[in-house]
């Protein structure tokens, strides 16, 4: 079977439904979390047709998912957006700003100058999501090219003041749910991740010294500080390739909890979108992995991607 195509996402959501787990939006999962759950993340990154293919196989199958949409012209599609929503499914924003800001204002060294107008972008951008949807969950977009992350917004600023209930990757105890990512188009694609995986904080101890005068502490065990506890159970997990979770799901070797992140784009059975994405994500794979290698030099490998005001 063909990897990253819609009838090995068929499968895999129908192995998930058979083993009788239930599926809540990060909304409800934060709100009030299921036991026995999955959250199924869609990071609509591009080609926003996909996600509504996405969309439309999980309502069918009677599941609700969450639609992270960005504010860029490969992302933003209003029509797509409602029609999502109209599907019962959660729309979230996949923000940037802070990054975006950073690259516009290229040359400039004031950091609160920067983080000030980043701010004011989130503002508005969400704003302008809400008038097509109710928003109450947001999610960094990793943008690897960009050497600023716009979680650093959350050092200065509470995203909770905006109406904001949940952040993945701040507002999830990893330590007894897995977190599984497509990112690299590859279950594996720690490696070729810059941003989107669960390392974060590697020392022990290390989260509450740096994160001690944020607005907004990552929990302990979140994939903004991770434990040894939360980096022990997600090492438990390792899988190849789609099929490997579907003979897990079958097996009953899969947690009782997990969050799985899609990018729609990724996916789909017509050949030659297929093989267009596999060999633009192999060259997207080879650049980043340098570019991973050079920044964890550079940080030291103690925590990647953050910053203090230091």
């Amino acid at each position: 079977m063909f990897d990253f195509t819609l009838t090995s996402y068929r499968s895999l959501t129908g192995s998930l439904i058979q083993q009788g787990f239930t599926f809540q939006t990060f909304e409800e999962f934060i709100t009030k979390p299921a036991k026995r759950v999955i959250v199924l993340r869609n990071d609509v990154d591009k080609l926003p047709g996909n996600s509504l293919i996405f969309a439309k196989i999980q309502h069918e199958l009677g599941l609700r998912g969450t639609y992270y949409f960005r504010v860029v012209k490969e992302s933003w599609d209003e029509g797509i957006i409602k029609q999502i929503a109209g599907m019962g499914h959660e729309v979230g924003y996949h923000y940037e700003d802070l990054g975006a800001t950073a690259q516009r204002l290229k040359g400039t060294t004031d950091k609160e100058e920067i983080v000030k107008i980043a701010i004011e972008n989130f503002s508005k951008n969400l704003k302008r999501l809400r008038e097509l949807a109710p928003v109450k969950t947001i999610c960094m977009h990793g943008s690897p090219m960009s050497r600023w992350d716009s979680r650093l917004l959350w050092e200065y600023y509470d995203y909770r003041d905006y109406g904001i209930i949940g952040e993945p990757y701040f507002d999830v105890d990893f330590s007894s749910m897995l977190y599984l990512t497509d990112t690299g188009r590859s279950w594996r694609g720690g490696s070729v991740s810059v941003r989107d995986k669960g390392l974060g904080i590697r020392d022990k101890g290390l989260g509450e010294e740096v994160y001690k005068d944020w607005k907004v502490k990552p929990m302990s065990g979140s994939l903004m500080n991770m434990t040894p506890e939360s980096i022990n159970f997600q090492n438990r997990y390792k899988f190849m390739s789609t099929s490997e979770i579907i003979r897990a799901a079958k097996g009953g070797r899969l947690p009782g909890g997990m969050m799985i992140t899609f990018h729609p784009q990724r996916w789909t059975d017509k050949p030659i979108p297929w093989l267009k994405e596999l060999i633009w994500q192999n060259v997207k794979n080879e650049g980043k992995y340098f570019l991973v290698r050079m920044r964890d030099k550079e940080l030291g490998i103690r925590y990647e991607g953050l910053g203090t005001r230091n």
